[in-house]
């Protein structure tokens, strides 16, 4: 055996030209698994002015603070819910808040997937969880339905490989007080602090899970969460919420 292979260098990746740099494809999501397909953004909710402050509608007024934000046209009656489309940079977005009420929100979703050409995997869905601390943030990819009957409802339409937003609302104690809990309003003194600050801020940080988040949405979550839960020595000013409200 020789002693002293000869090395090999290693080749040097080919520069990309100008020509290919303007047909490259544009940017997605490291969550979206099918580059080919749009994203499909859910807000879960029940329709109706009278549950428009409840827990369970917390998906609904984050894409409401959306497509505020990024100014797509208003909403329209499709697929059982209200809907709207829109480029966010070079990504195609759909916006669906199903108005079926919670229990049968996996019909509104399916016929928006289907239209659309959207596969589970490039579905998000923004929904209230009980078994995270009021405005703890998480984000994943499949799971159990957590005795959510949105994602229940979703579950058996689509399969359970759709990617979650779980945003923490707390939990009452007993599972007997589930229902009348999460079918009521939020505390004054938790509107007025971390949803508030996350109304404010959700649009303006969205984007880092299209484009060049770290897997898993964390770069996302480190700095959503550090702003509903600053630090002592980093309390959240005033000056930091006046944002998109």
């Amino acid at each position: 055996m020789d002693e002293n292979p000869p090395q090999i260098m290693p080749q040097m990746a080919p520069q990309m030209t100008k020509a290919a740099k303007k047909s490259a494809p544009a940017p997605k999501a490291l969550w979206a698994i099918n580059p080919a397909a749009p994203l499909l953004i859910v807000g879960l909710g029940n329709p109706g002015s009278g549950y428009a402050y409840h827990r369970h509608n917390i998906g609904f007024r984050l894409l409401e603070a959306l497509r505020t934000d990024v100014s797509f046209p208003g909403w329209s009656v499709k697929f059982q819910g209200l809907t709207t489309t829109g480029m966010l940079g070079r990504t195609k977005l759909i916006l669906l808040q199903p108005q079926t009420f919670m229990n049968l929100s996996g019909t509104s979703v399916q016929g928006a997937a289907q239209f659309y050409k959207v596969p589970p995997e490039n579905i998000l869905v923004i929904h209230d969880d009980i078994d995270l601390a009021p405005g703890k943030i998480r984000f994943k990819q499949g799971g159990g339905h957590g005795g959510h009957n949105g994602l229940r409802s979703i579950d058996s339409h689509l399969g359970k490989n759709y990617w979650r937003l779980r945003i923490g609302v707390g939990h009452p104690g007993h599972s007997d007080q589930v229902a009348g809990y999460v079918l009521h309003d939020f505390p004054k003194e938790e509107e007025k602090t971390w949803i508030f600050s996350l109304l404010a801020h959700f649009p303006t940080l969205f984007p880092t899970l299209l484009n060049n988040d770290t897997p898993g949405g964390g770069d996302f979550l480190s700095r959503i969460n550090r702003l509903l839960h600053p630090t002592p020595s980093h309390p959240l000013q005033k000056k930091d919420l006046n944002h998109g409200l």
